[in-house]
């Protein structure tokens, strides 16, 4: 089976932060990101970055986290997540949930979240334009 799976972009990085507060500094007034939107309830704060958006929320790695980097969204061409989701499982690659509509730098949209060989999550996400 070919593949169903095109990425065109990058969507969207989430950064877990010790100090969001510095991190938010940082980003914008450093290296000039514009805030686009705040999701207090969850310490969510989204940084334009192009086309691109990268997420600031707060805490430290979790237990099967490496890093401060909780997930890297790939925006793909439009496609059946459900399709994706059986040739993923096909070659034996770790799902986490079932789609469901996401927000992203594109808007909402259907995504699906994957588990690298690393363990790293992945999130392929569907842009709104095409759900």
């Amino acid at each position: 089976m070919a593949s169903p799976i095109v990425v065109t972009e990058l969507d969207h990085v989430v950064v877990r932060c010790r100090d969001q507060k510095r991190m938010l500094a940082f980003y914008t007034e450093v290296l000039g990101l514009t805030e686009e939107r705040r999701l207090d309830a969850i310490g969510l704060i989204q940084l334009r970055a192009g086309r691109s958006l990268i997420d600031l929320v707060p805490g430290t790695p979790g237990p099967y986290e490496q890093a401060n980097v909780d997930h890297v969204c790939l925006l793909i061409a439009q496609t059946s997540l459900d399709e994706v989701a059986r040739y993923l499982a096909q070659h034996e690659v770790e799902t986490i949930g079932e789609p469901t509509v996401r927000y992203g730098a594109t808007g909402n949209g259907p995504s699906l979240y994957l588990r690298d060989p690393e363990g790293n999550v992945v999130e392929l996400k569907v842009p709104d334009d095409a759900a």
